[in-house]
């Protein structure tokens, strides 16, 4: 199992597009940029076929430390949320398009 990395993104902006080497590594932090901007802001993507990222805000609770079993606040924070399509799903577990739409 390998990892997509950013260069390999970059790699396959170029070979898709026919963009330089430089200018698709440049486009592709473009939109990697842009994504980390709107989320910061607090905005959602949504990527049609693939899925949405959203940002969540969690409040304040109390957690447990595992070792000690004491009791531990944990802060208020935001967290990022990956909810995948249904497109992406099926293409993950391999199930082909045609075999989960309703027969007529």
């Amino acid at each position: 199992m390998s990892t997509l990395t950013r260069a390999g993104l970059a790699e396959s902006i170029y070979a898709a597009v026919g963009l330089s080497r430089n200018e698709s590594a440049a486009l592709l932090e473009s939109v990697l940029d842009r994504m980390k901007q709107a989320l910061a802001a607090g905005d959602s993507i949504k990527i049609s076929g693939f899925g949405t990222f959203s940002v969540r805000q969690k409040g304040r609770r109390i957690g447990r430390n595992p070792k000690t079993g004491l009791e531990v606040p944990i802060l208020p924070r935001r967290v990022l949320i990956f909810r995948a399509s249904q497109i992406l799903r099926e293409a993950v577990d391999g199930t082909p398009d045609d075999q989960t739409a309703p027969r007529s």
